[in-house]
């Protein structure tokens, strides 16, 4: 292992044991790092960056933009230990952030999603079993993609109906509460995960070897399913391809559980903070941003706000 691969695991230990969510900076850093023993290079440079930069920049400014705010902390950590780290600048690719706009599943696409995940191949089944589980359980809560894979089994209350998410965003705990009829399918998955296994793994959702799944294999997984049904293009040697995201699930059921209140009369301001809680957003406003970012949900708000009811819409 080299020295910088060492640095990066100690790098990672430190920050999630303050309760930080690293797995989308953990996957950039191991290969930048991985780039870096590949060049022979033990010490990160701004040079070094952009070589990376040129040799895989098929991505998005606004990505690359991403990728250098995640190796400037890294490099800083590094710089504190020894200086002849060198911090790329802040704006060495400037991009102005912009939240990327988010695809509402319809109910009838979620069913597609959870059916054909139920039929990916694999030798004992586990592999369909756990992933159209998990898009499923993801699309009835909005729990994000870490939150639900970081399930263990004692985390899943099946005679309470609720859920300990113990490390959410920033490392914040919540209850997340579900209907029988979403513990009655979590029951039937990890009955039927036990059977196959031949043991009871300690992850709540698991690999055909017990293991906990990873974030590329959910997404891996999530993007096979979208190819075969139409929602992204089919692509060569495993490529996720592009279009509507795992995150979007979540994205639906926040847009999806408000356009409810608004058609059912219930009064937004009254009902947002229940849902900010839920989601385990930091603040209402996080959540008030999906009324701006659905356009559905925009024209009802304005409804409401200019006095034509809802139901004489419909």
């Amino acid at each position: 292992m080299s020295h910088l691969s060492q640095e990066l695991d100690r790098y990672l230990t430190i920050r999630r044991s303050l309760g930080y969510d690293l797995n989308t900076s953990a996957r950039i850093l191991r290969r930048f790092v991985a780039y870096a023993e590949q060049h022979g290079v033990d010490h990160i440079t701004t040079n070094l960056f952009q070589q990376w930069q040129k040799d895989f920049g098929h991505a998005k400014r606004q990505t690359w933009s991403a990728r250098l705010g995640i190796v400037r902390i890294f490099a800083q950590w590094l710089h504190g230990l020894d200086p002849s780290n060198e911090v790329p600048p802040q704006g060495l690719i400037p991009s102005r952030y912009r939240r990327a706009q988010p695809y509402i599943y319809s109910s009838e696409e979620i069913r597609k999603i959870v059916r054909t995940a139920a039929k990916l191949p694999s030798t004992y089944g586990i592999r369909a079993l756990t992933f159209s589980t998990l898009f499923g359980l993801i699309a009835i809560t909005g729990l994000r993609i870490s939150e639900a894979l970081s399930l263990d089994n004692g985390d899943v209350d099946l005679e309470q109906g609720v859920l300990t998410i113990r490390r959410g965003k920033l490392g914040k705990a919540r209850i997340v509460p579900i209907t029988d009829s979403a513990s009655k399918h979590l029951e039937a998955y990890a009955n039927k995960r036990n059977r196959l296994l031949g043991f009871v793994s300690k992850s709540f959702f698991a690999t055909e070897k017990g293991a906990r799944p990873d974030d590329c294999s959910a997404r891996y997984n999530f993007a096979t399913v979208c190819q075969r049904i139409g929602l992204r293009p089919t692509q060569r040697f495993n490529r996720h391809g592009r279009g509507p995201r795992i995150h979007d699930l979540r994205h639906s059921f926040a847009a999806h559980t408000m356009v409810r209140w608004y058609r059912a009369g219930k009064d937004p301001a009254q009902e947002i903070i229940k849902l900010t809680h839920y989601l385990g957003h930091d603040n209402p406003a996080c959540t008030y941003w999906y009324i701006e970012a659905v356009p559905e949900l925009l024209e009802l708000a304005s409804q409401r706000v200019t006095g034509i009811s809802v139901g004489e819409v419909q």
